[in-house]
């Protein structure tokens, strides 16, 4: 069985962007939560700055859309590349 790259990669990207999208708007209703976890996100995503307003999770979720989607590329083709 062969893994659709493309529908692959577009499913990891909607996943991710979501998640760093709930977890930043969470954050700014509740500033407690997922402060470690958008810390290590900003620590990979370079302008990206939590709790700091809502450009700045547009920027992250942008990100993490573009990032999930050719790592989940990379993945599906890799898959497809291995032998059964």
């Amino acid at each position: 069985m062969k893994l659709s790259i493309k529908k692959f990669a577009l499913s990891c990207s909607i996943l991710w962007g979501l998640a760093i999208l709930v977890v930043s708007l969470s954050n700014l209703i509740w500033p407690s939560y997922g402060v470690v976890f958008l810390t290590v996100v900003a620590s990979i995503y370079p302008g990206y700055e939590p709790m700091s307003g809502i450009g700045s999770i547009i920027i992250g979720t942008l990100y993490a859309i573009v990032d999930a989607g050719i790592g989940g590329a990379v993945f599906a083709w890799l898959y497809n590349f291995l032998p059964d």
